[in-house]
């Protein structure tokens, strides 16, 4: 995998990244690839918002309600099946390809900005 072209600082701010708490994780069987429907509470400013992430070999469903996880919040909502995904749930993909949830390592407050 080869590095991407080089940015500014101002294309990098124009992605708004923020922390989330996972309140619902839902089965998605109409998804096209496995995936599950998330509900994410960013916090009283941003609100509630749901995402579809293709984290189902790597997560079960109990184990998400609580988690934090970043979110890219301002591309436009995009539809998924029969759900509109309104913010981009962020990973890495681990040796198998499997999506893995980047995440804070403390606890922060929801709605927190990414920099």
């Amino acid at each position: 995998m080869s590095i991407s072209e080089q940015v500014t600082f101002d294309d990098f701010a124009k992605l708004d990244i923020r922390v989330g708490t996972i309140v619902e994780a839902l089965p998605f069987p109409q998804a096209r690839k496995p995936a599950y429907r998330l509900t994410i509470d960013f916090g009283p400013e941003i609100g509630i918002k749901r995402s579809s992430a293709q984290i189902t070999a790597r997560y079960t469903l109990d184990e998400l309600p609580g988690r934090q996880v970043a979110a890219v919040i301002n591309f436009p909502p995009r539809q998924i099946g029969p759900m509109m995904s309104e913010v981009l749930t962020l990973g890495f993909p681990d040796e198998n390809g499997e999506v893995v949830l980047v995440q804070p390592t403390l606890p922060v407050p929801n709605g927190g900005r990414l920099y």
